[in-house]
């Protein structure tokens, strides 16, 4: 369904993770886009929004990101309950959460409980202490994080050459965390951890994002939901009135690498379900 851009749709709630304020693969234009249509009662912030591991070895800062935080800032002005949770490349917000420090309708936490209108309770958190590498070989994740940054440049080069070949857009580092047998079995032993401490806490399901890949499924006798993010799909997750939680697919693959402002007459939002199999999946798999 095409989107309409002069009505706004309301969700009860929003998840939206790995958004990575602060570097150049940050697709903020396309999130403001989002944040423009789509109004909820509560904002979750499920990590890695501001990107502190980046910003600490060199500035980068343009206008869009500003206005990201700002229109963040409106919605929680004008009654949105915000709720940051805190991730591993904004872990300098994790020495505050102590403190209890709420501005206005914003408060940053570790974790959080999250209770659907239909009575589930769901367990909010980033997960990356739930992924081996980040937990105990920092230097590694720091040299991992090196190395995904360097693929989202050969991705652009890429993406910028289809495009003049009348080709689709194609994700260089989703086709490696589908091929690469070692990628494969860490995203997979991440979701089980995280799904096992949420049957641990016996709770109804989990909310994450951590591993950038959108998706909602039936793990361990529980719900797992991941946001995806902001650098290679514009995903968000949204729950409606009555409880149900759907993935919110804002930009089609083939215009990820446009200014969201050129092209609203050909971008779709998708929404999928628990059942609905992931474009990026289907999009890897024919390239």
């Amino acid at each position: 369904m095409a989107k309409d851009q002069t009505k706004t749709r309301r969700y009860r709630t929003l998840w939206i993770s790995d958004v990575h304020l602060g570097t150049s693969g940050c697709k903020a234009e396309h999130l403001i886009d989002f944040l423009q249509h789509n109004d909820c009662d509560t904002l979750y912030l499920v990590g890695d929004i501001i990107d502190g591991w980046k910003l600490k070895n060199g500035w980068f800062w343009p206008q869009e990101h500003t206005n990201v935080i700002r229109k963040i800032l409106t919605k929680a002005k004008r009654g949105t309950q915000v709720i940051y949770v805190t991730g591993n490349h904004d872990e300098f917000l994790r020495k505050f959460v102590e403190y209890r420090i709420e501005i206005g309708n914003i408060r940053v936490v570790n974790e959080a409980i999250h209770r659907t209108a239909d009575g589930r309770r769901l367990l909010v958190m980033h997960g990356d202490l739930f992924d081996v590498i980040t937990r105990y070989h920092r230097w590694l994740a720091l040299a991992g994080d090196f190395a995904y940054e360097a693929t989202m440049r050969a991705n652009e080069v890429i993406n910028r050459t289809r495009a003049l070949l009348g080709m689709r857009y194609w994700s260089l580092s989703a086709f490696a965390k589908k091929s690469v047998k070692n990628a494969v079995a860490i995203i997979s032993e991440y979701e089980d951890s995280v799904a096992r401490e949420c049957k641990r806490r016996e709770l109804d399901g989990v909310v994450c994002g951590h591993i950038h890949h959108a998706e909602i499924r039936q793990l361990h006798d529980v719900t797992y939901h991941n946001c995806g993010d902001w650098v290679e799909s514009c995903t968000a997750l949204g729950e409606t009135p009555d409880g149900r939680i759907e993935v919110i697919r804002w930009v089609e693959l083939d215009h990820l690498n446009q200014r969201a402002n050129v092209t609203p007459l050909r971008r779709r939002r998708k929404t999928a379900s628990a059942e609905t199999e992931s474009v990026a999946e289907a999009d890897v798999a024919s390239a």
